[in-house]
């Protein structure tokens, strides 16, 4: 690791949250009536090939599809290859290259567990800055990050919060009595008879509870009481992520809650998970909340099992959909390139505040394509893992790359699925070589952790 490069780092972000009372002095009081609420939905594990909207055929995703048709839908965004770096990425707004998360600690290429930047607290994130400049904010479903009792979650600028709790989340002298996924490592449920704890305090659950309708019920809850004034509640959700139980939609019994099977139930959750979006839609309409709600779904990374953990685009690109009436042109899907950097500077800008001064960022606001004011904001996203990097810009992609390795290169055509695309890694021809030289130059500013070679490894 870079020493001299966390020292710099964690140095501005001292100077973020110094400034972040700044923002609050400045912007809280400005357009109170008339800023949106904001809501960021980040469903787990679900690459965009889950959605009926984004062509599959089995999956019957209608919330979401309705969403996309009356707002904007990103053909192609990018996000990390695996949950706990996009974690950081959409809540900073910066790749790893910057905020120093490559891959959970302590696996290869991720940060030592007690490491300053493995600490989240020590990062600006869109939590710290909406609140200063005024929302109320809330937090509900699966944390998965640094932070202990008392100031678990709030201090990253949550007010409220309602997540699915591990064992070293529970409070002092507290023992999940619940549900556990894995009863030999003591891994509490998401799902049936969750582990919950709500602002600090353990929920006690039943074999009837499931954890994605508490969730949810959170979020609408959260909104409800905070409808007179403007807030912002992010929800990383626990679907689709393993196991594969069965939902509420089909009233299993004891056995069948507990039962993991992918290919019998995946499709169930991806369709369970459409079904929560489609409640908290209802709830705001119920609510008189919809036209200046802006709602943002994304995913953490590609499907479990079919590109998660692997750093190719299969790996990294997520259904990235806006929508709000009152607020977003309804455009439907568009081609503009989008990575999940680019949460945190939208959710700025259309909160109409700012970061503080010189502070790294790494996204780029689309609020401009939202408005229909412009068709792009950037050339080419990225995505990573590790030490390994993704770029594509309309066109052209390279896949599996490293500071020693080149990996490989495609010409995508205007497909953005995978179908049709051309390796052209070894290609001489002009228009290749320019593509690949303009792509690497990029690259080489994207740093990497150092790694052995893959023999060594």
């Amino acid at each position: 690791m870079n020493r001299h490069f966390y020292r710099t780092t964690l140095f501005l972000l001292s100077l973020s949250l110094i400034y972040g009372h700044t923002i609050h002095a400045n912007s809280a009081t400005a357009a109170e009536t008339t800023r949106p609420n904001l809501i960021v939905i980040m469903a787990d594990d679900l690459g965009s090939k889950e959605l009926s909207g984004y062509g599959n055929s089995k999956h019957r995703t209608p919330h979401l599809d309705e969403l996309a048709r009356t707002g904007v839908q990103f053909e192609t965004c990018y996000t990390a290859c695996v949950c706990h770096p996009t974690r950081f990425e959409i809540m900073t707004g910066q790749y790893g290259s910057t905020n120093g998360i490559f891959h959970f600690a302590g696996r290869a290429g991720g940060p030592d567990p007690n490491s300053p930047e493995e600490q989240i607290v020590n990062h600006l994130t869109f939590g710290k800055v909406l609140k200063a400049a005024g929302y109320a904010t809330a937090l509900s479903g699966k944390w998965q990050l640094t932070g202990e009792h008392p100031d678990l979650i709030v201090e990253n600028g949550f007010d409220e919060y309602c997540m699915w709790a591990y064992t070293h989340n529970l409070p002092n002298g507290v023992e999940h009595k619940g549900g556990y996924e894995n009863a030999k490592s003591k891994k509490t449920s998401r799902y049936w008879h969750p582990s919950i704890v709500q602002n600090g305090k353990y929920v006690p659950t039943t074999i009837d509870d499931y954890g994605p309708d508490i969730y949810t019920d959170f979020v609408i809850d959260f909104a409800t009481r905070h409808k007179d004034e403007s807030f912002f509640i992010y929800y990383p959700m626990a679907l689709t992520h393993s196991p594969a139980y069965s939902t509420p939609s089909t009233n299993p019994n004891a056995r069948e809650k507990f039962r993991n099977s992918k290919a019998e139930k995946f499709q169930e959750n991806v369709e369970y998970m459409d079904t929560l979006i489609g409640r908290i839609i209802a709830a705001l309409d119920e609510q008189g909340l919809r036209e200046n709600t802006i709602v943002i779904f994304t995913g953490d990374n590609g499907t479990g099992g079919e590109g998660k953990n692997q750093p190719i685009e299969l790996g990294a690109r997520v259904p990235m959909i806006v929508n709000c009436p009152g607020r977003v042109q309804a455009l439907g899907m568009v081609d503009a390139l989008v990575d999940t950097s680019d949460v945190m500077p939208t959710l700025v800008e259309l909160a109409g505040t700012s970061l503080p001064p010189g502070h790294p960022i790494d996204g780029r606001s689309f609020v401009p394509i939202l408005t229909g004011d412009k068709t792009d904001v950037r050339d080419w996203i990225f995505s990573f893992l590790s030490d390994r990097r993704i770029i594509r810009t309309k066109r052209w992609l390279i896949e599996n790359n490293n500071p020693t390795e080149f990996g490989t290169m495609f010409d995508c055509g205007e497909s953005r699925d995978g179908t049709g695309y051309q390796d052209v890694t070894n290609s001489k021809d002009p228009e290749v070589l320019r593509a690949r030289e303009e792509l690497l130059a990029i690259l080489t500013k994207m740093r990497v952790p150092e790694m052995p070679p893959a023999e060594e490894k």
